[in-house]
């Protein structure tokens, strides 16, 4: 139970009550537990670690699936950054790679990140720079969008480089 309510808020004197139904202020323990009673409510600690502690007289029930909604709320509202891939041969030629270029723009502008890379087929792999020339290249012309993460490295018959988004 992240709330503490009624009976087991203890070692407090006072509480600052705020809320619709209450004259907002500070008020004795006691004060708060009886107006929380007579109301046929619960005395609710919103915030522990003020002083007074912060409590709001309200169903505690009402209270809680509010608070669930909110974060269920807040949860669905947050942007999921993805990792989007790109794929080059080491003799990628220009029209190709403008065409994947205009797709990072894209994955960029979105917000999400790009990772490139130059796969290496057979006895390709003999032409390690052409696919690290290539990958600078790629960044270059991506740099207005986002910015590389690191320098490319090779990993088994990949080169990587991945790039983030501009805020």
């Amino acid at each position: 139970m992240p709330n503490r309510i009624n009976e087991k808020i203890v070692g407090v004197r006072e509480v600052r009550l705020v809320g619709d139904n209450v004259e907002q202020g500070v008020y004795s323990y006691q004060e708060a537990i009886r107006m929380a009673d007579d109301q046929n409510l619960d005395l609710v600690e919103i915030s522990p670690n003020a002083e007074p502690p912060v409590c709001r007289i309200v169903d505690y029930q009402k209270f809680l699936y509010a608070k669930k909604k909110k974060e269920k709320e807040a949860k669905a509202n947050q942007k999921k950054m993805e990792v989007k891939e790109i794929r080059f041969g080491p003799q990628t030629d220009d029209h190709d790679y403008n065409f994947k270029l205009k797709h990072a723009q894209g994955f960029l502008k979105d917000g999400n990140k790009v990772k490139a890379y130059v796969f290496f087929r057979g006895r390709s792999i003999v032409f390690k720079e052409q696919g690290e020339l290539l990958l600078a290249r790629f960044a270059e012309d991506l740099a207005e969008f986002g910015r590389p993460e690191a320098v490319p490295k090779l990993e088994g018959k990949r080169m990587i480089l991945f790039l983030s988004p501009k805020k």
